[in-house]
């Protein structure tokens, strides 16, 4: 059996924008080499309606039950195409990313930490940072939105387009 070709696989994964007031949550994740910072979420599974992958991926990271928060909103769509460290051809990877808005009294009831399952059966573990959207432009974050969330002109204004650059090896570095 060949090797499939990279980005010849294709995953969705669905993200949160998760807003309380003017911050939101970024999941920080501290490696021996860098630091980054992810929005909540993660892959769909096979067969999974895209809403209730969000609904799941927040319950698992971040404790919420999305009954709490305004209805998930599409805000923006990243293509990403980029090579990474491994064995395995990388995928390409459709990026949809929700807006949702919470109170400060579900916020406080959410959890600090997300333990993400490693495949060596051990757990890599995130910090939930709340940062303001206006500071996002140089934090180091996958996909890299930070500039276009810092440019919003309020934690609910309209886009005009959902679609953001693409994400590919000529423009992003894999860390």
């Amino acid at each position: 059996m060949s090797t499939p070709a990279p980005f010849s696989r294709i995953k969705i994964r669905t993200g949160a924008l998760l807003f309380c007031g003017n911050e939101v949550a970024l999941i920080r994740r501290d490696r021996p080499d860098s630091v980054h910072y992810t929005p909540p979420g993660g892959n769909v599974e096979a067969g999974e309606d895209l809403l209730a992958a969000l609904r799941r991926e927040l319950a698992e990271e971040l404790a919420l039950d999305t009954a709490h928060a305004t209805e998930p909103e599409l805000l923006w769509v990243v293509d990403q195409r980029v090579s990474r460290p491994g064995s395995t051809p990388p995928p390409r990877k459709i990026h949809l990313l929700y807006r949702l808005h919470i109170s400060e009294d579900t916020r406080a009831t959410l959890a600090t930490e997300e333990h993400d399952l490693q495949e060596d059966g051990s757990h890599e573990i995130g910090v939930i940072e709340w940062v303001d959207y206006r500071k996002t432009a140089d934090l180091p974050i996958f996909p890299p939105i930070g500039q276009a969330l810092a440019i919003l002109p309020n934690p609910r204004a309209a886009v005009e387009d959902a679609a953001l650059p693409a994400v590919t090896d000529d423009n992003y570095s894999w860390v």
